[in-house]
């Protein structure tokens, strides 16, 4: 008697719209066949199963689902994995993955863009890998690569550095770092922040680093209200930035 085919591990992108008072219409943020792939799995990981129900609703208003939102399997990541990352190989997501090894396809989501990339969900993948199970990831908006084209930055060699501190004396700290490695490699450096926090770090940037460095954002990106702005650090401190700073942002820093 021939094995069970083991499942496929898919890697579902979410829409960059999460937690905000308007969404972007689905159908214009996320590619069909990626909704036909999300809307027949019935096995999912995820970073919170409320919002991970509720992007799962909006997928069926336009390709109705093959199980009802209530008869999914949605398992969460644990907290400490949001909080520490997942990417250091200190947890074990191979018990997530048993729906796969039993022959069911499975989705790995986070809350919004593609999982495991600047969001928890390394550890799943890796697991996979080592289980034998193909990982396909789909096709979906990426926040920090559609900053870094917007930004007119080095494409060509760039990093993403997460999150910066919070206090004031560290914050200024790890900016004039991440500024010396710009001048002295050419590589452009990407960070984020908690919405609410956008216009604290923005006013810490425009203090902290030289004026003839170049500092993009890019605000609510495929949203209505979003947009992406490039300048010099003098020309930044001119005035209104122009911006919708209280839209997920992505901070970006080069030459």
């Amino acid at each position: 008697m021939s094995a069970t085919p083991k499942g496929k591990l898919y890697l579902v992108p979410a829409p960059l719209d999460f937690g905000c008072d308007a969404q972007a219409p689905l159908q214009d943020v996320m590619p069909w066949a990626t909704l036909q792939v999300a809307a027949r799995l019935r096995c999912w990981i995820c970073e919170n199963a409320k919002s991970t129900r509720a992007y799962l609703k909006r997928v069926n208003e336009l390709q109705p689902l093959t199980h009802a939102v209530q008869l999914l399997q949605i398992q969460e990541l644990p907290r400490e994995v949001h909080k520490k990352g997942d990417h250091t190989g200190n947890f074990d997501a191979r018990p997530l993955l048993a729906s796969a090894m039993a022959g069911q396809d499975m989705g790995l989501v986070s809350e919004a863009g593609m999982p495991a990339i600047a969001d928890p969900g390394s550890s799943v993948v890796r697991a996979a890998h080592d289980l034998g199970l193909q990982v396909v990831p789909l096709t979906g908006p990426m926040s920090l690569m559609l900053a870094l084209a917007a930004s007119g930055l080095n494409g060509q060699s760039f990093a993403f550095v997460g999150y910066l501190p919070q206090e004031a004396g560290a914050r200024s700290q790890r900016i004039r770092e991440l500024e010396s490695l710009v001048l002295k490699t050419g590589q452009t450096q990407l960070f984020i922040e908690t919405p609410y926090r956008n216009a604290v770090l923005l006013q810490a940037l425009l203090q902290t680093l030289q004026g003839n460095t170049r500092l993009a954002l890019s605000c609510g990106l495929t949203m209505d209200r979003g947009g992406s702005r490039s300048a010099t650090v003098s020309a930044w401190r001119q005035g209104n930035p122009g911006v919708a700073l209280e839209l997920p942002t992505v901070f970006c820093i080069g030459r």
